[in-house]
C-alpha cells in the first residue's frame, strides 16, 4: 500500500470507498464466501469495485459503486490513497481509496451483494478476517483523525492575560480509547424495532428460527420483527406479519404491551424494541422468506428454548408479569 498522495489517474481499474463515522468507526463490507469466483471471499472488506466505461472518473467510479452495492449517497468523498491488492499470480491492482464521513445505520441499507454492512473501531480489526493492507489503510486513516488534547504547559513569565473559552472540540474528536465514556452524551438516534407477541388461546407464544445466514442471531428464535421504515410502528408491524409469516392483522385488534430500551456495545446505536400484541388474527403462520426464517413454532413460555434471543426473553417474562418497560444492555 502507498503512503503517498493519492493520484487520481485513468491506469488505476479501481475504487474503493473508506467510510467513518463521527464515533471513528469504520464501514466494512462482509464479501460472499464463493471460493474462486470473487475477490477476497468471506473477508471484511471496503466498499467499491472496478472502473466501467461509463465512469468519467475514479469518483464517478466509487459513487456508482456504493449506489449500486448499498443505495449509499455520500454529499463528500475525497481521495485518500492508493492500495495495491495482490492477485494469487503475483500481480498487483492499485486500487484509489475515497474517504467519506455517513452516520447511518448499515442495517438500513439495501444491500445487493454480500453478507452484511458493519461499523467497527480500529482497535477491533484483530477480531476480524480482513486483508492486512485494508487494516492498516483504515489505521492510518483513524491515526489522521483530530483527537483531544491538552492545552501547552504555560512557561515563565509576566502572568498572561485571561485565555478566551476553548472552542469546542470538532465533530470527530475522540478520547483515548481506555478513556471513552460508556456511551455517547446528547441527542442519539435510536433505531425503532417492531415485534410482534402473538398468544394463543392455550397461552403458547409464537417463535420464529432465523436462518443459520442471518446477521442478527443466526439459528436463534425470535418473535416475529422488523424494524420502521417510512411508516409508523403499527403499520410495519401489519406489513412485517402479512410479509414474513403471511399473518392478517387489523390495527384495531393491536395493542403496545411492552417495550425494551436495549443496547449492545456502548458504541453502537441504542434500540427500542416494541412488542405489540395482536388480539385476533387471520391465517396461520407460514414461511414466507424462507432466507430469513426457517421454522414458526408455538411454544410454552414456561419451557421457552434455549438459543432465544435474549431481549426477547425478557420481554415475554415482562408481559406476563404485566410489566410495561425494560432495560437491557445498558453500563450500570
Amino acid at each position: 500500500m502507498s503512503g503517498d498522495a493519492l493520484q487520481v489517474e485513468p491506469e488505476a481499474a479501481n475504487a474503493s470507498a473508506l467510510i467513518y463515522n463521527d464515533r471513528g468507526e469504520y464501514l466494512l463490507h462482509l464479501r460472499d464466501y464463493f471460493p474462486g469466483q470473487i475477490w477476497e471471499p468471506g473477508m471484511w472488506s471496503l466498499l467499491g469495485g472496478g472502473r466501467e466505461p461509463q465512469d468519467a472518473t475514479l469518483e464517478d467510479t466509487v459513487r456508482r459503486e456504493l449506489a449500486e452495492e448499498a443505495g449509499l449517497d455520500l454529499t463528500d468523498l475525497s481521495p485518500f490513497a492508493t492500495e495495491y491488492a495482490s492477485h494469487d499470480d503475483g500481480t498487483t491492482v492499485p486500487i484509489a481509496v475515497y474517504a467519506g464521513r455517513w452516520n447511518g445505520d448499515p442495517r438500513e441499507l439495501r444491500l445487493t451483494e454480500g453478507v452484511m454492512l458493519a461499523w467497527f473501531a480500529p482497535d477491533d480489526l484483530h477480531r476480524l478476517r480482513i486483508a492486512d493492507t485494508t487494516s492498516a489503510l483504515v489505521r492510518r486513516h483513524a491515526a489522521g483523525l483530530p483527537r483531544l488534547q491538552s492545552g501547552p504547559e504555560p512557561g515563565p513569565g509576566p502572568e498572561p492575560a485571561p485565555a478566551p473559552a476553548p472552542a469546542p472540540a470538532p465533530a470527530l474528536a475522540l478520547a483515548p480509547a481506555e478513556h471513552r465514556p460508556p456511551s455517547p452524551h446528547g441527542t442519539v438516534p435510536h433505531i425503532i424495532g417492531v415485534h410482534l407477541y402473538l398468544e394463543r388461546p392455550d397461552g403458547t407464544v409464537l417463535l420464529g428460527l432465523r436462518h443459520p445466514d442471518s446477521a442478527f442471531a443466526p439459528s436463534t428464535w425470535h418473535v416475529l420483527a422488523g424494524h420502521c421504515e417510512q411508516e409508523n410502528a403499527i403499520d410495519c408491524l401489519i406489513r412485517e406479519a402479512r410479509e414474513e409469516a403471511g399473518l392478517r392483522i387489523e390495527r384495531r385488534d393491536v395493542e403496545l404491551v411492552h417495550v425494551v430500551h436495549h443496547i449492545g456495545q456502548p458504541r453502537n446505536p441504542p434500540r427500542l424494541a416494541l412488542f405489540f400484541r395482536a388480539r385476533t388474527w387471520g391465517g396461520e403462520p407460514v414461511l414466507c422468506e424462507p432466507d430469513k426464517c426457517t421454522q414458526w413454532k408455538f411454544w410454552d413460555p414456561a419451557a421457552l428454548p434455549d438459543d432465544l434471543v435474549p431481549y426477547t426473553r425478557l420481554a415475554i417474562t415482562k408481559i406476563r408479569n404485566g410489566e410495561p418497560y425494560s432495560e437491557t444492555g445498558w453500563p450500570t
